[in-house]
């Protein structure tokens, strides 16, 4: 409620606007000296007081106590469902336009919970659209403003600011806020479902680029463990996705290709594009794993095209790097280098990973052309790109690479050099860089949900 000279002019301009006196709108529950007081700001109106007078008014009680139209927290709601909708089938930008106008009206209007949930949408545009600082700075300032709430309450911010952290190589970091909001949730005795699935799901990824992938597995276990709790088939969705990845590291094709198709079906049930362009994506990866490379380059260029399409332009980086893999297994090494060069000036806010994953492939085919001084100078960029990112799985192959070839060519004690670098980094994956894994939740039986 605002302040008592605030909510007393209000009342004023709202009689006089009505052409009623002090006493016709008193009566027959007050007096027109009690009218008079509460227009001078001299007393603060109960609730009974301010509803009675609202009605009197033809006005809202929100609208005398705040002075917020009536139904706007209703209009930005239903706004805030078209923005999400927006994002999910139309434009990236699109969404933030509207999510923007969509804060404004909610800080204006003192709409704390709107303005979350704004702030929320316009995170996950950025991360769309490759912004990472600016996604990391509306999922923080959310966060900010969810700090008196309950745990669940703050895991889409939290899962959000570590994306963030991820997609710019900062993996210890990301598995960090992800552990930590793990931790507080089960050690709170608010072990919500959906936000368990949530953070479980988006630790895998940053587990297994680091190396922990039992870690990985074991998050996949729990999440697909509570998943039939969960009512949010997009989330349920993503998890699947999520999931695919431990079947791939432990070399379950067949699996991770049936968790793909669940998450698939899904999002096109849903019109959830951009998840629907990872699916194939991940379709892409697992075909190529399998060696079956037409396949996968099918799979890889519709990712890409979906992706590029909205103007996801650092998803569509990730994917151009694992099609151009696949180019250069089938001995295409022009369009590969060609699909790489575009990505090699990323910065290190919006992709260094991804250039980093370019220098390599450079590297190796440059390595398979005979033109070894050109694959050395590759591997080399791309371990100063790696380093910082904590993905131990590929500087390991790196140094793997750069020690074999330094080997070939006559420079065995520069070769053992790179090859103890890349064990240092092997050393007892998931453990020496991250610490305790966080502690399991205690499962109840599941009571129906979408599984």
């Amino acid at each position: 409620m605002d302040e008592p000279a605030e909510i007393g002019r209000r009342v004023q301009r709202l009689r006089a606007e009505r052409g009623l006196t002090q006493r016709q709108l008193a009566e027959p529950s007050y007096t027109a000296a009690y009218v008079s007081t509460l227009e001078s700001g001299r007393v603060r109106p109960s609730e009974t007081a301010l509803r009675f007078l609202a009605d009197r008014l033809g006005a809202s009680y929100e609208e005398l106590a705040t002075g917020r139209p009536a139904h706007l927290a209703t209009e930005v709601r239903l706004g805030l469902t078209e923005a999400q909708s927006m994002l999910a089938t139309g434009s990236a930008d699109g969404a933030a336009a509207r999510y923007r106008a969509l804060l404004a009206d909610a800080e204006r209007h003192g709409l704390a919970a709107e303005r979350t949930e704004a702030l929320l949408g316009l995170g996950d545009c950025a991360l769309e659209t490759g912004d990472l600082a600016d996604a990391g700075g509306h999922f923080a300032e959310a966060e900010r403003l969810l700090a008196g709430e309950p745990a669940p309450r703050r895991a889409r911010a939290v899962r959000g600011r570590a994306v963030a952290h991820l997609l710019a190589g900062e993996l210890r970091y990301a598995c960090y806020l992800l552990e930590s909001a793990i931790d507080e949730l089960t050690g709170s005795g608010l072990a919500d479902p959906e936000a368990l699935v949530m953070l479980y799901a988006a630790v895998i990824g940053p587990y297994i680029d680091m190396g922990a992938h039992a870690r990985a597995a074991h998050a996949a276990e729990l999440a697909l463990a509570l998943a039939p709790q969960v009512a949010d088939p997009a989330l349920v969705a993503g998890m699947h996705r999520q999931v695919a990845r431990t079947f791939l590291a432990e070399g379950r094709t067949a699996d991770a290709d049936a968790s793909l198709a669940k998450a698939q079906s899904m999002y096109r049930q849903l019109r959830l594009r951009t998840d629907l362009a990872h699916c194939h994506w991940m379709r892409g990866y697992v075909k190529a794993q399998s060696g079956e490379l037409d396949a996968a380059e099918r799979e890889l260029r519709t990712a890409r095209d979906m992706l590029a399409t909205r103007g996801a332009a650092l998803y569509t980086a990730q994917v151009e790097v694992e099609l151009a893999d696949v180019l250069r297994r089938l001995g295409r090494y022009d369009e590969a280098a060609g699909l790489l060069s575009a990505l090699l000036d990323l910065d290190d806010r919006r992709g260094a990973v991804h250039a980093g994953g370019a220098h390599r492939l450079l590297g190796l085919i440059a390595e398979e052309r005979g033109e070894t001084e050109s694959a050395e100078e590759h591997y080399v960029l791309a371990l100063g790109l790696l380093e910082r990112s904590g993905a131990t799985g590929d500087l390991a192959d790196l140094c793997r690479l750069l020690g074999d070839l330094l080997r070939r060519t006559g420079r065995t004690e520069a070769a053992l050099d790179a090859y103890r670098t890349g064990l240092g980094h092997r050393a007892a994956p998931g453990t020496t860089t991250l610490g305790p894994a966080p502690a399991a939740p205690a499962l109840r039986p599941a009571g129906g949900g979408v599984g």
